[in-house]
């Protein structure tokens, strides 16, 4: 090689890493939480709850378990928190409402139901049902606020609780009770989204017609 003629250029090769790796990279090595208070502010926040007296899942407890089968009558729930009058979120049943709560599909049979169950349906509309359904959930967005105000990721936390009851009543006094719910809710969601606010633009082009 002549001591005057310049070198080739060395050749190099970049290797791009995908963005869905690099997104989970930087998520792993970010910290869950915002640095400082000003941060978490920015962070979009969600509130939906069911309008109740209750403050938490055991004072709907409390209440519930005050209603005693047979003794409890109508007047009395409305101190319990439990009349659809003048308690919020509370449905009045009629006894078809009643038959699909209780016998959903054709595997149940209204003789496998409890004596009580069963007494209310045959009477019609001599019975009815009092129905609550309350779900007290919050959404708190956290991580890396660069990537959820990109919409690269979201990171939520789901948190609350919920209570579920229903009552039949039985000239005007409550004949059976039952309750489900969950005392405390702790989710985490996480929406990756490689391409971000593009993969948003690329939904609304398929949906114009014509596209």
């Amino acid at each position: 090689m002549s001591p005057h003629k310049k070198p080739a250029k060395e050749s190099r090769v970049v290797v791009v890493q995908t963005p869905s790796r690099l997104l989970l990279a930087i998520l792993v090595l970010s910290p869950i939480g915002c640095s400082s208070a000003n941060k978490s502010a920015l962070f979009v926040s969600e509130n939906m709850r069911s309008v109740t007296t209750w403050e938490n899942f055991d004072q709907a407890e409390d209440a519930f378990k005050k209603i005693i089968p047979h003794k409890t009558r109508v007047e009395d729930l409305k101190a319990l928190a439990f009349c659809p009058h003048t308690t919020p979120n509370i449905k009045i049943l009629n006894y078809l409402d009643i038959i699909q709560r209780f016998v959903p599909n054709a595997s149940i049979r209204i003789e496998d139901l409890h004596p009580d169950v069963r007494s209310c349906i045959e009477l019609k509309e001599a019975c009815m049902g009092y129905e609550l359904d309350l779900d007290i959930v919050r959404k708190r967005r956290f991580g890396s606020l660069a990537l959820d105000m990109t919409g690269f990721a979201k990171q939520t936390q789901i948190y609350g609780w919920d209570y579920k009851a229903l009552l039949l009543i039985k000239d005007g006094v409550v004949v059976y009770k039952l309750r489900s719910g969950q005392p405390s809710i702790d989710k985490i969601e996480l929406k990756v989204k490689p391409l971000g606010p593009v993969q948003e633009i690329d939904g609304l082009i398929r949906n114009i017609p014509g596209i």
